[in-house]
C-alpha cells in the first residue's frame, strides 16, 4: 500500500490524516497516511527514512517548509514564487516540491465562498510565509488591486517588489496597517499570526466595502477575534481558514493520485466535529 503522512513539530494536532482518509474512501485509492513527528534539527533524516521505506510523499507544516524547499530537486511556478514547499512526491527522478497553500486559499474563496475573485480589491494582512504563499494564486485570479499591509513596511515592500512582475494589470502595492485609513476593500484577508494569541492587527475603522468579505487563515470552533471585529466594522460576512486547509490537502491528493477528490462533504464533516466540540 502506498504510505503518505504529514510531516511536522508538534503534529498530533494535524486533522490532516482525517482529511486524506476521507478522500482515499471517497476515490476508491489504496493508501495509507500518518503523522509523522520530526525532530526540529531532524527534518532531512525523518524524510530520508520515509522514503527508504516505501513512502511516496509528504504534506509539511510547521516548522519545516524552508527545508522541504531545500529539500526538493524540482518545484512546482508557486512553489519557487512562495520560497517554501508543503508538498512532496517521490519518484525515481528524485523530490518533488509544491506549494499548494494559495491554491487551497483561492479555491475555498471562489468555490465554497462563491467569491469572484477578478476584478476585486483586496488585502492581504501580514508579510510572512503565509502571505507570500498566497501572494501568486491570487494575483493570478487577476484582482484589480491587491495590498499588502504589514507593521514593518518594509517587510511588504519586499514581497510586492518580488512579485511585481506577476502582476498583470492588478495594482500591485503595500503599505503600514496605519496607511489603510480611508481605504476600502472587497476582500480582508488574515495572514497575519495574531489570531493565535486571540490578538488583531492594529488596523484603522471602515475597510470593508459593500458586501465585503473577512478571511482568518487560522480556523477554530468559535469565529476568531479579527471576524468579530470585521463584522463589526461592517464586513456583510466572515470565513475562518478550515475550507483552505480542506482544499490545499485537496491540491496534495491531486498532485499525488491523478485525482481531484470532492472536498465539499469532507469540509462538511470536518465543520460538524469541530463545531461539535
Amino acid at each position: 500500500m502506498d504510505r503518505y503522512a504529514v510531516i511536522g513539530n508538534p503534529i498530533a494536532h494535524s486533522k490532516s490524516p482525517q482529511i486524506h482518509a476521507a478522500f482515499a474512501r471517497q476515490t476508491g485509492q489504496e493508501l495509507s497516511y500518518e503523522a509523522l513527528l520530526a525532530p526540529v534539527d531532524g527534518f532531512a533524516q525523518t524524510v530520508a527514512d520515509f522514503r527508504a521505506h516505501g513512502g511516496r510523499g509528504l504534506n509539511v507544516t510547521v516548522p519545516f517548509k524552508l527545508e522541504a524547499f531545500a529539500l526538493a530537486d524540482r518545484h512546482t511556478a508557486r512553489a519557487q514564487a512562495a520560497g517554501a514547499v508543503n508538498t512532496l512526491a517521490f519518484g525515481a527522478d528524485g523530490i518533488h516540491g509544491d506549494n499548494t497553500d494559495g491554491a487551497g486559499l483561492v479555491r475555498d474563496l471562489s468555490a465554497n465562498l462563491n467569491l469572484e475573485l477578478a476584478g476585486r480589491r483586496i488585502l492581504l494582512l501580514g508579510a510572512g510565509g503565509a502571505t507570500r504563499g498566497a501572494l501568486l494564486p491570487l494575483l493570478d485570479s487577476r484582482p484589480a488591486r491587491l495590498t499588502i499591509a504589514n507593521r514593518t513596511v518594509a517587510k511588504a515592500d519586499v514581497l510586492a517588489a518580488l512579485f511585481a512582475a506577476r502582476a498583470g494589470d492588478t495594482a500591485l502595492d503595500a503599505c503600514g496597517f496605519d496607511a489603510l485609513a480611508g481605504r476600502r476593500f472587497d476582500l480582508v484577508i488574515n495572514a497575519t499570526a495574531a489570531s493565535l494569541a486571540d490578538e488583531l492587527p492594529p488596523l484603522p475603522p471602515g475597510l470593508y466595502a459593500e458586501g465585503a468579505l473577512a478571511y482568518d487563515m487560522m480556523y477554530a470552533r468559535a469565529p476568531t477575534r479579527f471576524m468579530r471585529a470585521a463584522l463589526a466594522d461592517g464586513a456583510a460576512r466572515v470565513a475562518d481558514g478550515l475550507g483552505m486547509l480542506v482544499e490545499q490537502a485537496a491540491e496534495s491528493f491531486t498532485l499525488w493520485r491523478g485525482v481531484r477528490p470532492d472536498s465539499a462533504p469532507v469540509l462538511a464533516e470536518l465543520r460538524r466535529q469541530i463545531d461539535a466540540g
